[in-house]
Formats: C-alpha cells, sequence, structure tokens
C-alpha cells in the first residue's frame, strides 16, 4: 500500500511538473477570425498575419518591434506563443461560442479577433464575462469601444476617425488639386459595420459642407444588387462612398460595369475593396478605386521594414499581405509585448500591462504615431488612416499627399473604352 501511494504520489508530481513546463513553455492565444464561409480568403490571410508576428516573436530576427531580437517571451522565461484558432464563419452567434470554447476548452490567456465588428461585439462579450483580455486587431465599429469594458482593447483607429479622413481628402483635393466635389451617395451592408460607417458619412459630410443626396442599405452577402445600384443611380451622386465585405464589393463592381454607371468617384470603406481577392478577381475593372487603408506596401520607401514584413508574408501566405493582414500581425505584436511586460499570464496583470502599452512608431510597420490605449474606452488613441488608390492592378498611398507615391487620378474613367 505504502508503495502504491509513494508511486501515486510521483506521478502526481510528475504532472505538476510537466503542467508547469508546459505553462512556462507555451503562451496559448486564441485567434478568432472567418476561416470558412464567404469571407474564408479573408479570415486565412488574418490568420497568417497573426501566426506570422508569433513566429518572429518566437525566434531571433533582426527587426526594430517588440520581441524581435529575442527567442520567445523574455520575462516568461523564452516562452513561445501557441496560436489557438477559431472559425466564426462571420456569424455572430457562432463567434460567442468560439470564443467560449477558447476560453473554457482551450484554455486561452487571451483572444485576438474577429474582423466582424457584428461578430466581434458577441465573442467579446463572452471574453468580458470570463475575464480574459481581448485584442481586437481589425474590426472599425465605433460602438465597440463604447461599452465600458474592462477587457477589451482595440488598436486599429475605428470608422469615426477613419470616416472623417474621407473629408479631409475631399477638401485637399479641392485646395491642392482644384478639384469640385458633387452631391454623394451612400451604399453600404446592413450589419453593425455597414450601418456605423453610414452613421459617420453622414456626421461628417454635414460638418464638413458636403451634400448626401441619398442612402441605399443592401443585405450583407448578397447574390445580387442590381436594384440596389439602379436605385443609387437616381440620386445622381458625384461620388460614391461605399461599404462592403469581400464578396459584396466584387459583385458591385461587376453590376456597375453592367449597368454602365460610372460615377466621378469610388470611395470605399476598406473591407473587401483591400482584400487581396478584389484585384485578383476583377483584374483592370478594379482600378481608380479609392480606399481608406490604415496599411500599404509603398510606404516601404520611408519605412523598409514594412517591406520586409510584406515579403516573409507573401512567401508563407503566397498572397500580397493587405491592410487587413497588417492589422492583425499588428496586434499580435501587441499583445505578446503586454503578456511579456505583465510577466504573467494572469488575466488582471496582462490588463495592466495593455493599459501600459507605449509602442512607438518606429517600431511598428504602420504609418501610425504608435500604440497607447486609451485608459477609458481601451481605443489606440494613435492610429491614423491613410487613401490609397488601385493603378494598374496595385495599391497606390494618394493621401495624405506628404505620403503619396502616386497623383491622383480623378475622374473614374467611363467603362467604355477603359485600358
Amino acid at each position: 500500500m505504502k508503495k502504491l501511494l509513494k508511486v501515486i504520489c510521483l506521478s502526481l508530481l510528475l504532472f505538476s511538473f510537466t503542467s508547469l513546463a508546459c505553462a512556462q513553455d507555451e503562451i496559448r492565444i486564441g485567434v478568432l477570425f472567418p476561416l470558412t464561409g464567404p469571407l474564408a480568403s479573408t479570415g486565412q490571410g488574418l490568420l497568417e498575419g497573426a501566426k506570422l508576428a508569433a513566429d518572429i516573436v518566437n525566434t531571433k530576427n533582426n527587426l526594430n518591434m517588440p520581441l524581435a531580437k529575442t527567442a520567445g517571451l523574455p520575462n516568461l522565461k523564452g516562452a513561445k506563443i501557441k496560436i489557438i484558432p477559431g472559425d466564426h464563419q462571420g456569424k455572430p452567434e457562432i463567434g460567442m461560442a468560439e470564443a467560449e470554447r477558447l476560453i473554457t476548452q482551450e484554455k486561452v490567456v487571451a483572444i485576438i479577433g474577429c474582423y466582424n465588428s457584428a461578430v466581434t461585439a458577441t465573442a467579446s462579450q463572452a471574453a468580458e464575462r470570463y475575464g480574459i483580455p481581448f485584442l481586437n486587431d481589425s474590426s472599425t465599429s465605433p460602438s465597440l469601444t463604447e461599452r465600458n469594458f474592462k477587457w477589451f482593447f482595440r488598436t486599429t483607429p475605428n470608422d469615426d476617425l477613419l470616416s472623417e479622413n474621407f473629408f479631409h481628402f475631399l477638401n485637399d483635393l479641392k485646395k491642392k488639386k482644384n478639384i469640385t466635389v458633387g452631391p454623394i451617395a451612400l451604399l453600404y451592408e446592413n450589419t453593425l459595420f455597414g450601418s456605423d460607417s453610414r452613421k459617420f458619412q453622414e456626421k461628417y459630410a454635414q460638418k464638413y459642407g458636403y451634400k448626401i443626396s441619398g442612402v441605399v442599405p443592401y443585405p450583407a452577402k448578397s447574390t445580387q444588387l442590381t436594384s440596389e445600384i439602379q436605385k443609387l443611380r437616381t440620386f445622381n451622386p458625384y461620388i460614391v462612398m461605399q461599404t462592403s465585405y469581400t464578396a459584396d464589393a466584387i459583385l458591385s463592381m461587376r453590376t456597375y460595369k453592367e449597368l454602365n454607371f460610372a460615377p466621378s468617384a469610388l470611395i470605399a470603406n476598406n473591407a473587401g475593396f483591400n482584400d487581396p481577392e478584389f484585384i485578383k478577381s476583377l483584374g483592370k475593372d478594379a482600378n481608380y478605386i479609392f480606399s481608406r487603408e490604415v496599411w500599404a506596401k509603398d510606404l516601404s520607401a520611408k519605412k523598409p521594414m514594412i517591406k520586409t514584413i510584406a515579403d516573409m508574408f507573401e512567401k508563407r501566405a503566397g498572397k500580397p499581405m493587405s491592410g487587413d493582414y497588417a492589422r492583425s500581425f499588428t496586434g499580435m505584436i501587441v499583445l505578446a509585448d503586454a503578456i511579456n511586460r505583465a510577466k504573467s499570464t494572469e488575466p488582471d496583470k496582462i490588463q495592466k500591462a495593455l493599459l501600459e502599452t507605449n509602442i512607438k512608431p518606429d517600431q511598428l510597420i504602420m504609418p501610425w504615431n504608435g500604440v497607447r490605449f486609451d485608459p477609458k474606452s481601451h481605443q489606440n488613441m494613435l492610429g491614423k488612416g491613410i487613401i490609397v488608390q488601385i493603378q494598374n492592378g496595385e495599391r497606390y498611398t494618394v493621401w495624405p499627399f506628404n505620403l503619396a507615391t502616386k497623383d491622383v487620378i480623378w475622374p473614374f474613367p467611363k467603362w467604355e473604352g477603359r485600358k
């Protein structure tokens, strides 16, 4: 009997030691994106962005960013980041269930996600309920940081700031390019992302003295947009501002061409228009679209590290880096940096470290002024946006003008005879 008890005690001791070793060797982080369904291509790219960041943290690299020059988290004895993926399929109810699974079954210490604002809203509720840090890298609905959540943090700029950028861009075009701007119409998908975008576009149109001639919502994941775009035409817009995810963005462009509808400019609210699939699917018909962005490869002219990371991403993912993928990459770097400074995987210590984050602009691949969270809303206060335009099948920065690598092409050419 004594011998059996001794064996049991030794086994328990060995199990405890092994568990402790695993805890020290491995930091489990949930990464929750739409890995299947209509947004699978975007979701897989977001996952690859997070994986690339984790690989850089886990190995030594000669890069000027947090944790790049060491292998693992030095304050946690070199522990490595282990990504645990979750797939929300673009559905809010699945997002919440997946967040709960990652927390309760996979035992993650934090979650990154979710791209779709409507899914981020529900998944972050689960994290709030369980007291687990949730870092939102790529959702832009302003309401997400207006809920007084304790565990929710966002690195990317939101649609309030990015919508105002549209009108700063138009003001600069009028002043510096002598371009006249007429009425604006809004086309948007009717989830939280699109509805919030409409609200802020209307807010800033009024503030800066621009006329909104009409608004057209449509059901997300539509299979046809003919009636909506025909209605859009009746408003006779000079500019269309559009908020769509990938499949809808591609479908809308094909419908514009089919109906021979070409406003003077189409200014997109990121998302589907910045997915590499947009240009891949449309070819030359993707040209001349403007879109707000948070990242562009051509900014590497002033920050060479951008090209280094973009090339690393394309080599591993088999497709170009986009602003969305750069955001998931940055989110993982920010979260890993906080966990390292926390010297712990305890949620309250990670939360405290996130609140103390102060990453400098030269340590980022984003054109931001750094990363520092507002103590109340937990929104990164130092993010900012740019405007890109697709020219000859590539995205180029065209605004702010001091960062531009190409001049603006205006107006949007008519479809007939377009090169």
